[in-house]
């Protein structure tokens, strides 16, 4: 089932689509990559999905039905462009955000210390914002992203500028939501992110969804036919290397534990993978054998036709 699908939506400002026919399904209880370049298109549609601005055409629907201005109600959003209020308390900010999403002062309250305790900065609470640093600060908004626990989140850029310890800490936050319940809008610039994550992704390039599915059968679609094989030196021929033959090519040399290592490629895709292994076995003593798979910034690479922008 789909818990969140914006159907064939379009959006033009002046002489620029921002999107075009762009349709996103999304699975109850996933997490559910939004990819592309700077520009792509993603943020005004993270905006259609908040009510935040709407669509010349096309519709959002939420649980089956089309999505109405309360429904925000029910959405966390965790916008690029964070916005604390940096003269309040951060107690005082978490009860004010909280009582907009229709917490009682109790449950706030409750939500409050949870989270604070959760991640060990209850001596926080009486800081005011401008007295934290930006990680500290992005730790706050993620808790005001969340504290009213809802159905649906959405994460634009949740890791930037987090150092590899924090931004762990907040992934495995949002692996626990999504085994909580929580279907999850994921929008980033990093690709291992993605990889480690997501269940699906959207690729927005130019306006357009380019590029949608399942991250391990996109992985699958985009193979190359390589595989990185180890093997012992034969030795009855003295220094023994590995040659390329008319059933694979070999790429390139390495080794690693003492054992010869070898990158090959399939000269022709119809082979399979057995076939490839007895070609092998048929040269040397082949000790392991494993296919390599495109990683999610090669595919981006190759669709979008540029790297990631880090911003």
């Amino acid at each position: 089932m789909y818990y969140l699908e914006a159907r064939n939506i379009v959006k033009q400002y002046a002489s620029h689509k921002a999107l075009d026919n762009v349709t996103v399904q999304v699975p109850e209880n996933h997490i559910y990559g939004l990819l592309g370049p700077n520009g792509a298109g993603k943020t005004t549609l993270i905006r259609i999905i908040n009510h935040i601005t709407g669509p010349d055409s096309g519709e959002v629907y939420i649980d089956g039905r089309i999505s109405v201005p309360s429904d925000v109600e029910n959405i966390g959003y965790l916008p690029e462009e964070r916005g604390l209020y940096k003269k309040m308390k951060v107690g005082e900010q978490l009860m004010y955000l909280a009582r907009l999403k229709g917490l009682t002062r109790n449950d706030a309250k409750g939500q409050i210390k949870y989270w604070l305790n959760k991640f060990d900065i209850a001596n926080w609470e009486k800081k005011k914002v401008e007295e934290l640093s930006k990680g500290m600060q992005q730790k706050i908004q993620f808790i005001a992203t969340v504290i009213h626990r809802p159905k649906l989140l959405i994460f634009d850029e949740p890791f930037s500028g987090f150092d590899p310890v924090n931004a762990n800490l907040l992934k495995n936050e949002i692996l626990e939501l999504r085994q909580q319940g929580a279907t999850i809008i994921f929008s980033t610039h990093n690709m291992a992110s993605v990889e480690e994550i997501c269940d699906e992704i959207t690729l927005i390039n130019r306006s357009q969804a380019v590029l949608q599915g399942e991250i391990n059968s996109i992985r699958q679609a985009h193979k190359k036919h390589l595989f990185k094989v180890s093997y012992h030196n034969d030795e009855t021929i003295p220094g023994f290397t590995l040659r390329s033959n008319d059933v694979y090519h070999v790429m390139e040399y390495g080794q690693t534990g003492g054992h010869n290592t070898a990158i090959v490629r399939k000269c022709d895709k119809d082979t399979t993978n057995n076939e490839l292994i007895q070609a092998l076995m048929r040269e040397c003593q082949l000790t392991t054998f494993e296919e390599i798979l495109p990683s999610m910034n090669e595919i981006f690479i190759d669709t979008v036709g540029a790297p990631i922008e880090n911003e």
